[in-house]
């Protein structure tokens, strides 16, 4: 079982949601987090409420402002990590953003941007981490989906970007496990987080229908426990919840059946009857 007491963890995405909760769920076991985010002023609330704990308090911990599209800010970011805590020992990948739009009427460039935050940011965050993970034999974690193995209507840009990081973080753990970093893949179906409200529509903006969730949407804390327990035991995968598991089986097993129940479920969201 690995311990994370003491051990430096790198948490992109992490001033709301399912971040903010990991952010807390490795402190609550004596982790050393660095939280990064682009939104300076919801990590500054991160910071001022987790200074409220008074058993965590005492914790160094660093935050600092990062945009993981920009390559030369991710580097910074690690160059920071390293120079205050000697090392990084866990890289959480969770920075990520989504759009609900039919492909036809959804400019490439909302596309492009969904690419370059999940996949991309995930690529810099990464390389900017890698030798430093090799150094100190530790652990990368990467927030994918269900869209990350399976088909999603209306989120062909998400489900393209969640795709790329399973070849990615699958193929990159062929290359460092002989060095003792492990790869774990995290696959949750829908979570209660702001994802969803600052999705994108066809054009950029906001999108402007609301998300539907199969099944009960899960709370970040329970998440980020799970997460934290399958990273203690070297998982490779982690399917959170029943809805996650029925369709890595089904879509596997029956993919035109699951495709099937996918579209009845939310094809309302995208072509409104």
């Amino acid at each position: 079982m690995r311990s994370f007491e003491g051990r430096c963890v790198v948490i992109t995405g992490a001033a709301g949601g399912l971040g903010a909760a990991l952010v807390r769920a490795f402190r609550r076991v004596g982790a050393h987090v660095v939280a990064l985010d682009r939104d300076a002023p919801a990590l500054g609330a991160l910071q001022r409420e987790e200074s409220r704990h008074p058993g965590e308090a005492a914790l160094p911990w660093l935050s600092a402002v990062c945009d993981v599209t920009d390559f030369a800010a991710c580097e910074a970011a690690m160059a920071q990590t390293i120079a205050r805590f000697g090392g990084i020992d866990v890289l959480v990948n969770n920075a990520g953003i989504s759009h609900r739009s039919a492909f036809t009427k959804t400019r490439v460039s909302v596309l492009r941007q969904v690419m370059e935050v999940n996949f991309f940011g995930a690529v810099h965050c990464t390389r900017a981490a890698i030798d430093s993970l090799r150094a100190r034999r530790g652990m990368i974690i990467a927030i994918s989906s269900v869209a990350g193995f399976a088909p999603l209507i209306g989120r062909t840009g998400y489900a393209a970007s969640k795709h790329a990081s399973h070849g990615f973080f699958d193929s990159l753990r062929t290359e460092v496990e002989s060095d003792g970093v492990s790869v774990l893949m995290v696959c949750p179906s829908f979570i209660n987080t702001g994802i969803d409200r600052a999705a994108l529509g066809p054009d950029g903006r906001a999108a402007p229908q609301a998300r539907k969730a199969t099944g009960t949407p899960a709370q970040p804390a329970q998440v980020a426990a799970a997460i934290l327990d399958a990273a203690r035991a070297e998982q490779r995968l982690l399917l959170f919840g029943a809805t996650s598991k029925a369709a890595w089986w089904l879509s596997r097993l029956w993919p035109a059946r699951y495709a099937a129940m996918m579209k009845r479920r939310l094809r309302t969201e995208i072509f409104p009857e």
